[in-house]
């Protein structure tokens, strides 16, 4: 292997959350030292990955298919419909099992220092899907950061004269916490305190 093959596959490894120089290091010189066949596997499922998964028509969670498997279960309430910022925040209420509505994932939230404003993340398509007539209550579970809470606080502004039931997770999650890093009792709490 050539040090530009090597130093190809650091800087890939640095693009994942949290991974700096030397985390990346370690993770390739681990696959190729002690596991090679884990680095092919992985190198498969990465391309694989890539190539086939999409975002849902519906709700833009990542799917296989048109549509995911939540939006084409009829066993759904479809009147709910929870507002997420990622879908790893959707997986986390999906594990509490306290939620059976429909979901719609921003894949964002609004942050004006980074140039993030509400036609970023797909505001639009969220109040066509609110008022498909079907929807009765959109329950905002945009997590508790600042950017989170002017997310929600936008689409509440941007749905309340629209007659909708506009609720909020209840302050059971932690202020500044990310949904998916929160036990599942708490979340299991506040979405069902939701107000």
């Amino acid at each position: 292997m050539s040090a530009h093959a090597l130093e190809a596959l650091v800087q890939s490894l640095r693009c994942l959350p949290g991974v700096g120089v030397k985390s990346a290091q370690r993770m390739a010189f681990h696959l190729l030292q002690h596991d090679r066949p884990a680095a092919l596997r992985l190198a498969t499922a990465l391309a694989d990955a890539a190539q086939k998964i999409v975002h849902c028509e519906r709700c833009h969670t990542f799917s296989e298919h048109a549509l995911c498997d939540t939006c084409q279960d009829t066993r759904r309430d479809a009147s709910k419909l929870c507002v997420v910022e990622t879908p790893a925040d959707q997986a986390a209420l999906e594990r509490t099992g306290a939620y059976r509505g429909l979901y719609f994932v921003l894949m964002g939230k609004i942050s004006p220092l980074d140039g993030v404003g509400p036609r970023d993340i797909g505001l639009r398509q969220l109040f066509d899907r609110a008022m498909d007539g079907t929807v009765q209550e959109v329950i905002l579970a945009t997590n508790f950061t600042a950017e989170g809470e002017a997310t929600a606080h936008v689409i509440s502004e941007g749905l309340r004269e629209r007659g909708l039931q506009l609720t909020r997770l209840a302050r059971g999650v932690p202020v500044g916490s990310e949904l998916e890093y929160v036990d599942l009792g708490t979340i299991a709490h506040a979405l069902a305190d939701r107000r």
